[in-house]
């Protein structure tokens, strides 16, 4: 964990003047306090000792590595706490399971613990908190995750129906019309919401949507050893996956199988996960800036704090071009 000396070091300045800065001397100027703030965050500085009449909001983490740069989380909470810090806000990250949640409701444990608001990451349909969101008075923002009809809640993410849209244009301009599509378990609403979104980019394509050129499952072995080998008996010559790891999965499958990635099959993933630019081939996939949603959620809860009532806050993703897709060889 980064300390002050650390941070004092990385921008030349002393350990008084990072104190100073991170517990709101007004003998600081705000352009270095910024600078302090945004770089502590950056190393991962711990702010435990923090200005006690900064407003207490929080992260809470279920499913989801975020502790490391490499981390799918680390962008997302990182963004937050770039926004969030700065404008004063104590934020603290917190692991959730679902004990916890069984505990005590929502509404409870954030008045018991003193937060205005938080941020949720990596829930699934089944944690018990998803039924207070329902009716819940503290400002959250859910990442993936969509509450209908409470006006505390917002919804934070990627455009789904335009990454699908994208992914499946493309591979339509490389001559691909028999698609696949294989996604983990459909147990969270994000991948429910993709698996939709596949079947609607086919048809706006003008490609055969046959329920039966889908697989979904929570295990891979079941991914792997069943569904892919049957969509590809059904002619498919691109797989598109719910996320990178299902397809980096698939690729490693393939290989071990003699089959040619991209020459005999195109695979393309979802997110962009660092681990894209090192698989073999570089995986193509469909990018989801996480940093900015972590920037964009911040902007959702401080707008719900200020009794703003924003439903769903979408950001546009981009499609990866890299060396696992290629034109139907014929």
């Amino acid at each position: 964990m980064a300390t002050m000396d650390d941070i004092a070091k990385r921008l030349g300045i002393s350990k008084g003047t990072v104190s100073k800065a991170l517990s709101g001397a007004e003998d600081v100027s705000e352009t270095m306090r910024n600078t302090v703030l945004e770089t502590a965050v950056e190393m991962g500085y711990n702010r435990i000792s923090r200005n006690k009449n900064a407003q207490r909001i929080c992260v809470f983490i279920e499913n989801m590595a975020y502790e490391k740069p490499a981390d799918f989380g680390w962008e997302l909470v990182t963004g937050f706490r770039k926004m969030a810090e700065p404008e004063g806000f104590q934020v603290d990250i917190i692991p959730l399971n679902v004990q916890e949640q069984k505990q005590r409701h929502y509404d409870e444990y954030m008045l018991f613990h003193g937060y205005k608001g938080a941020l949720f990451l990596g829930l699934t349909l089944s944690d018990p908190w998803m039924r207070d969101f329902k009716t819940c008075h503290t400002p959250t923002v859910l990442y993936d995750n969509r509450i209908q009809y409470n006006p505390a809640v917002t919804h934070v993410g990627v455009d789904n129906n335009a990454g699908m849209d994208m992914a499946v244009s493309y591979l339509k301009s490389l001559g691909h019309t028999k698609i696949g599509y294989l996604s983990g378990g459909l147990g969270c609403y994000v991948y429910q919401e993709r698996y939709l979104a596949f079947f609607h980019a086919l048809r706006q394509n003008g490609l055969d949507d046959n329920r039966s050129l889908a697989g979904h499952s929570f295990y891979t072995s079941e991914r792997l050893d069943v569904h892919l080998p049957r969509l590809l008996k059904k002619g498919c010559t691109a797989i598109l996956c719910n996320n990178d790891t299902v397809a980096h999965s698939v690729m490693m499958h393939c290989e071990e199988r003699g089959i040619k990635i991209p020459q005999e099959l195109s695979v393309i993933g979802f997110d962009d996960i660092p681990l894209c630019k090192y698989t073999t081939p570089p995986l193509t996939t469909i990018r989801q800036d996480r940093a900015e949603l972590g920037k964009s959620a911040f902007y959702a809860l401080s707008s719900q704090l200020k009794h703003i009532p924003i439903s769903t806050l979408q950001l546009h993703p981009q499609l990866i071009e890299r060396d696992s897709t290629g034109r139907v060889m014929k």
